[in-house]
């Protein structure tokens, strides 16, 4: 590395946040950024640790080393190839991946690893402001065509790569804009949607066709058009089914998935036409968001710029250490406490509580939840079971629920069920990673990435699959691909 002490001699420094008081008024973007000067600083912060354990904690293999020492060198022309060379969206990443290769990081052990996000961040807006991103069109066509149904990170990973292999790809979106969960899932305030405008620019220049308002295996666009205009088919819809509480009262006026909450909202913000018919508004109320992830947090914060009189965000699990026993973790994620922006900006949170009834009014509007606490323990054969605390159950006030408890698999009716695909025991499209059979599912020509085959999960690990899914289309169509992995 550039500068072998740098970790001894320069602090660990990170991009900050707005005051409260200020974002809360807005829904855009208040992370603060750091100057170049800094962000080159924390570059020689890089250990040379002989082992990255970073790319252990880096679904998409990025090569964090690598640009963060050409990062120290201000050398940011390479330093966005390398990005680039292993991450289509480091401007997505940069922005809403949790960041798996900082709890990897040597100097994680103790507790001041190296700020790999924000460089991430910096390096790809450096780029973008200096023109550097520029489309990388296919030298040749291939004449194949592929469809790609889902425009989430997956599907536009995956169409991104396959239309640089000089094929003709097609990306379908049931939805009126593209992204997927980007889009209407992640508010405005965490990914402003120009961030995805402005990529989608550089695609439709490499020739992607991006197709909102197609609902595949809908009335409009029949599944078998798949099978009978394309080469190939690339399942890459998502895992949108979400986990539902079927309890007493679940019917009440009030109580509402959380992705139903935040879509009308993020289309009120994106001035949708028609949107503020559908908002589902938080002022003035009582709200319980019930799920302790990312999801959740998203409620919290959109329900806090509403103006919403109290937020509580209730957890079924234990609450979390304040700390990881390094010894037993490191370098993987741990299981610890953690407080996000949106968090911070106002909530009550509650940890070992059940919902067991929702209690409403005369009119059918919810007035409360009944509540228990449980404790987790451990059975015979080493498996935690849960059980409720006797004497233990309450109220809590609230007039607006969200239910942000995840997705329990890809929504089956129309396309999945249209091509019969083979499901795998949670109800994801069957299909693996390796070998021959690589992202193919039971049909053949049709393949499959991101959360529709491998369940709910990371921005991160939808880009690598996408990539990924895409070299093996190519390998298929061609006979061989130069596609990276």
């Amino acid at each position: 590395m550039g500068k072998p002490t740098g970790f001894k001699e320069i602090a660990r420094l990170d991009r900050s946040y707005a005051p409260v008081a200020d974002r809360l008024t807005h829904y855009d973007e208040f992370t603060i950024p750091l100057s170049e000067e800094q962000v080159s600083q924390q570059g020689a912060r890089c250990m040379d640790c002989g082992i990255p354990f970073c790319h252990e904690g880096c679904p998409v293999d990025n090569l964090i080393p690598d640009w963060n020492d050409l990062v120290y060198q201000s050398d940011w022309r390479s330093a966005i190839e390398v990005l680039h060379s292993t991450n289509n969206f480091p401007e997505f990443t940069g922005r809403i991946c949790p960041a798996p290769c900082e709890a990897s990081c040597t100097l994680n052990i103790e507790d001041s690893p190296v700020t790999i996000k924000n460089i991430e961040l910096s390096i790809v807006e450096k780029a973008w402001a200096e023109g550097w991103i520029q489309p990388q069109i296919a030298a040749h066509k291939t004449g194949k065509r592929v469809a790609v149904v889902g425009s989430g990170p997956a599907g536009m990973a995956a169409g991104q790569q396959l239309a640089r292999a000089g094929h003709t790809v097609s990306v379908y979106e049931k939805q009126d804009g593209v992204g997927g969960l980007l889009r209407y899932g992640i508010p405005d305030f965490k990914l402003a949607k120009q961030v995805i405008k402005r990529r989608m620019g550089q695609m439709k220049a490499e020739g992607v066709k991006f197709h909102v308002n197609t609902h595949v295996g809908g009335p409009d666009f029949p599944t078998q058009r798949l099978l009978d205009d394309f080469d190939a088919v690339v399942l890459a819809g998502g895992s949108e089914k979400p986990r539902d509480l079927p309890v007493p009262g679940r019917d009440l006026n009030g109580v509402h998935f959380a992705m139903d909450f935040l879509r009308a909202n993020s289309k009120v913000v994106q001035q949708v036409p028609g949107a503020e018919q559908q908002l589902i508004s938080a002022a003035g109320k009582h709200v319980v968001v019930i799920g302790g992830g990312d999801t959740g947090s998203d409620c919290i914060g959109t329900s806090n710029r509403h103006g919403a009189a109290s937020v509580t965000q209730i957890e079924i699990l234990d609450k979390p250490p304040e700390k990881e026993d390094k010894g037993l973790t490191w370098p993987d994620w741990p299981n610890k406490l953690r407080t996000s922006s949106s968090q911070e900006e106002g909530c009550e949170r509650l940890w070992n509580v059940t919902t067991k009834e929702f209690l409403g009014d005369d009119d059918g509007n919810l007035r409360a939840l009944k509540c228990a606490l449980v404790r987790w323990d451990k059975d015979e054969q080493g498996r935690w079971q849960m059980s409720e605390v006797e004497g233990s159950e309450f109220e809590l006030k609230a007039d607006l629920v969200t239910l942000a408890m995840g997705f329990v698999h890809p929504v089956h009716e129309g396309l999945l069920t249209d091509l019969a695909v083979e499901l795998d025991g949670r109800g994801n499209v069957q299909g693996s990673t390796e070998g021959a059979d690589a992202y193919k599912t039971s049909i053949d020509g049709v393949f499959a990435a991101g959360d529709m085959r491998r369940g709910q999960s990371l921005v991160v690990w939808a880009i690598r699959e996408g990539r990924q899914c895409a070299r093996a289309v190519d390998e298929y169509l061609m006979g061989v691909t130069s596609l990276p992995r």
